[in-house]
């Protein structure tokens, strides 16, 4: 057998384990588990089964596994004749083999134990995680088996810097969140429900077991796993330029959205077998994904974009200090995301001094840890521009493996902070502010489009969710209010200062509006976005009245009537001010148009600052009058 030959029957072998793992699938779904009894591994003693349906898929099953250890045996006998002593073949294969036969055992292990069928006991859940991440080992093992016999380079850890540890987290995520899917599956066979809404009461009673409760935690694990891959796929890109990892990246993306949109229909539809299939097979083939990646970035040759200028002279570098990693998260930039989130939480309910610690805190993280990412992939460009010539990977102050591996712990303990201090959905949205000005904005439309900021943009808009989140454990309308007020309000503060520096913008080719398509389209684009930001905002303090109006029912009467014509008055009172300031936005956006220069994009630019921060605080301050 030739070395193309056994690659071919490599892939082959991969493909029929996968079609291996989704009969077992269907065997846990139709709980036909128990279908040969407590026989293993024969079918209740005999060799034949009785013709019942479980008895059929059950010994089906065990044929096909059977099958499997055949060819993957074969696999590792064509690996050491055909391959030298210690080639990564051959080490690949063994662990394929390794994980075939303890695939086996645990499946044994299952029947003979009764872990199978109608057991809802915790043991089970935990014996199928194992056999999920028993699963997922084999399947990387058969993966680099046939990726390395079809002639891929060998790893090298060796000054890889963070981008292993990278790379680990996200195999570690993706194994998680297979667990829970395989853990919220099997409390989907044990306790069906008939509708959706049937579903969510099962969810949310407070005597459901861990295997309910799963079914709704998985989906946030689902996003925050997702996301995290999503951004390691876009670094790896970055940072790591091969036709190998720009292709398996681009697989990441396209797998987690399919992934996404089946998860959706599985809820929707109830589970049903046939979506179960098809929800673990892209499940599986995301993971497959993610190993070729990982060896493809982690390949030796692959060129690395962080490497540091520091070696060639030493001399000319000052050790950092605390000064330059703060430097790296742009404090000033995020002092303004933070009174947003701030003003959100007061705006959702009354949140107490360690929550409005904790939620600042893991906001600042969350932040700095995207602006720090940002210096990483933009470090060519900040060398030219003038304004960012002093940054400190730049200069080299803080290297770009330095300023990853700290960007990397920002964003940990930030998701670790606001999970443990406010709940799951906040710390998800966290990184999901931070995935979108990573991903979409800096790695996706930055140096492509002057769209840029509108669409990349919705970034700087995700820390007031974080704040509402965070109290209410929820998002509703007025939520998203806030959303779309800083949504539509980021194009009139941001082409304000590109107008100011669309020289700097020009030197280096990013297609910023003013540099594309000149300064009368972009004040133009500016007064229109200007006029759109009033009647969003208008539109959130009336939303915001009026779901505030509640507030104060349960004083007694006397009281009740006083503090209502008081919040009232206060009601007139934020209408009368927000009218002042969309007025005051209105009137030098119209200013700018008319005479487009410097002194009056600088106003603007300034004013825009004011002009949120004051907004967001007298919506809180209103909402307050409420309470």
């Amino acid at each position: 057998m030739t070395r193309a030959r056994f690659a071919r029957f490599a892939w082959a072998v991969l493909a029929y384990n996968l079609a291996v793992i989704m009969w077992g699938v269907l065997v846990r779904a139709t709980d036909s588990g128990a279908g040969c009894g407590d026989h293993w591994p024969l079918c209740d003693g005999a060799a034949a089964a009785s013709p019942s349906f479980a008895h059929i898929v059950e010994l089906t099953h065990r044929i096909s596994v059977g099958i499997g250890i055949a060819l993957v045996s074969l696999l590792v006998l064509g690996a050491f004749r055909i391959f030298p002593r210690k080639h990564r073949v051959r080490l690949a294969a063994v662990i394929a083999f390794s994980f075939t036969m303890s695939e086996a055992v645990i499946g044994a292990a299952l029947v003979l134990y009764k872990l199978v069928q109608h057991n809802p006991s915790i043991y089970r859940a935990v014996a199928l995680s194992g056999h999920l991440s028993n699963t997922f080992i084999l399947l990387a093992g058969l993966t680099l088996t046939a990726w390395w016999a079809s002639g891929a380079p060998a790893i090298r850890l060796r000054q890889q810097g963070d981008m292993t540890w990278a790379l680990l987290i996200a195999l570690a995520g993706a194994m998680l969140l297979g667990i829970s899917g395989t853990v919220a599956a099997l409390g989907d066979t044990l306790y069906p429900a008939h509708s959706l809404a049937q579903a969510l009461q099962q969810d949310l009673s407070p005597t459901a077991t861990v295997l309910i409760r799963l079914r709704l935690l998985h989906p946030l694990i689902a996003l925050s796993v997702g996301l995290y891959l999503l951004l390691t796929a876009g670094l790896v890109s970055h940072l790591r330029p091969s036709e190998a990892t720009q292709k398996y990246s681009g697989g990441i993306v396209v797998i987690f959205l399919i992934q996404m949109c089946l998860g959706i229909t599985n809820v929707l539809l109830q589970a049903p077998i046939w979506m179960q299939l098809a929800h673990l097979l892209v499940a599986d083939l995301l993971w497959i994904d993610l190993v070729l990646l990982s060896a493809a970035a982690l390949a030796e040759g692959v060129p690395h974009r962080e490497t540091s200028r520091r070696a060639a002279d030493p001399a000319g570098h000052h050790p950092a200090g605390w000064r330059d990693y703060v430097a790296l998260t742009k404090p000033r930039v995020i002092s303004l995301l933070l009174l947003t989130t701030l003003a959100a939480m007061y705006m959702a309910g009354r949140p107490s001094l360690c929550l409005v610690l904790a939620v600042a805190g893991g906001g600042y993280l969350a932040a700095g840890a995207a602006n720090t990412f940002n210096m990483v992939i933009d470090r060519d460009i900040d060398g030219v521009m003038v304004r960012t010539q002093q940054r400190p990977v730049v200069t080299d102050t803080i290297t770009s493996l330095q300023a990853l591996r700290f960007a990397f712990m920002l964003e940990v303990v930030s998701f670790t902070l606001l999970w443990a201090a406010a709940n799951l959905l906040t710390a998800v949205l966290a990184l999901a502010g931070l995935a979108v000005y990573v991903l979409v904005y800096t790695l996706g439309l930055k140096r492509r489009t002057w769209h840029n900021i509108v669409i990349g943009g919705a970034a700087g808009a995700f820390p007031p969710l974080v704040g509402w989140a965070a109290v209410a454990g929820h998002l509703d309308l007025m939520a998203w209010c806030l959303f779309a007020i800083i949504f539509v309000w980021t194009p009139v503060h941001f082409w304000a200062l590109a107008l100011l520096i669309k020289d700097d913008y020009a030197s280096v080719g990013v297609p910023m509006l003013p540099v594309v398509r000149g300064d009368r389209v972009t004040v133009v684009q500016i007064l229109g976005y200007a006029v759109l930001t009033c009647v969003v905002s208008m539109a959130g303090v009336v939303v915001l009245i009026h779901t505030a109006a509640a507030g104060g029912g349960w004083l007694p009467a006397s009281i009740g009537g006083l503090v209502s014509t008081a919040a009232g008055k206060m009601d007139i009172g934020l209408l009368a001010c927000a009218a002042v300031l969309n007025v005051l936005l209105l009137a030098r956006s119209y200013q700018l148009c008319r005479t487009p220069d410097r002194p009056r994009a600088s106003s603007l630019f300034h004013y825009s600052m004011a002009y949120l921060a004051l907004l967001f605080v007298l919506m809180a301050i209103g909402h307050a009058a409420h309470l």
